[in-house]
């Protein structure tokens, strides 16, 4: 039983590890989701990102951080907003984390998020998913996108798969496969490719693409869907049913947001 736990370990992390040294490094990201409830909620966390979190950041070079929130928060009970952190290696991310829990700017300015009383939770809860870009898409992109702010729309989506063995053929697909390649041709402005190496979904990867609009993203879905390329490739035997559950968050950019 343990001979086998482990096997089906490695099977999830190769491709991740073991080739480290045979390929360019590739980023991690962060995934960071605030899950909250009310608008007091909201604007403490939203201050705090603004003013304390984003600076100390920008102070430390990571410079393409990523703000959404949910299109569903008009609606929604509970409401989300995403945080997207890219990263050149663990050690870097460890290192910065570092740096800015020591930063005097950061500790004042973020001080009513942090130091805030058990009695007035700032969120309902955080939820981290710690991603590693795919390894022919090793680098966060920033979109060209050139429509006004407020009416881009970053779609998330979500593969989850069966099996490790069966979310290695779903990575696959896209690295080997040429899904990246056919995302990148019909000009999706993917943002990156990764796989889940931690989260509460899983075996999983996630992918970001943006768009001027959501009429625009309507187009490029369905020139995709009707593209010959995507449809010899979805129908090889190969790639079939290596995808069990998806998830789509359609997200909008927040005026401090890097893109």
């Amino acid at each position: 039983m343990i001979k086998s736990m482990f096997i089906a370990a490695c099977m999830l992390l190769s491709g991740m590890l073991c080739a480290q040294t045979k390929e360019s490094p590739r980023d991690i990201y962060d995934l960071r989701i605030y899950h909250y409830t009310t608008v007091e909620q909201e604007k403490r966390i939203l201050t705090y990102l603004e003013t304390a979190l984003m600076p100390a950041l920008h102070k430390q070079g990571i410079k393409d951080v990523g703000v959404f929130e949910s299109l569903s928060n008009d609606t929604a009970a509970s409401k989300q907003i995403f945080l997207l952190l890219p990263w050149n290696s663990l050690v870097q991310r460890f290192d910065v984390e570092k740096k800015i829990s020591a930063d005097p700017t950061f500790i004042s300015e973020g001080a009513d998020y942090m130091e805030t009383a058990y009695t007035k939770p700032v969120y309902d809860r955080i939820e981290i998913i710690q991603l590693r870009a795919f390894h022919l898409a090793p680098k966060l992109q920033r979109p060209a996108l050139s429509g006004p702010k407020e009416k881009r729309v970053y779609e998330l989506r979500s593969y989850e798969s069966a099996s490790e063995k069966i979310f290695q053929n779903k990575v696959h697909m896209f690295n080997e496969g040429g899904e990246i390649a056919l995302f990148k041709r019909l000009n999706f402005n993917a943002i990156f490719y990764g796989e889940v190496i931690s989260g509460p979904r899983m075996p999983n990867l996630m992918y970001m693409t943006s768009f001027d609009n959501m009429e625009s993203r309507d187009a490029r879905w369905k020139t995709f869907v009707d593209d010959p390329e995507w449809k010899t490739l979805s129908g090889k035997p190969e790639y079939q049913h290596n995808v069990s559950k998806m998830n789509i968050y359609f997200l909008r950019p927040l005026e401090f947001s890097d893109y």
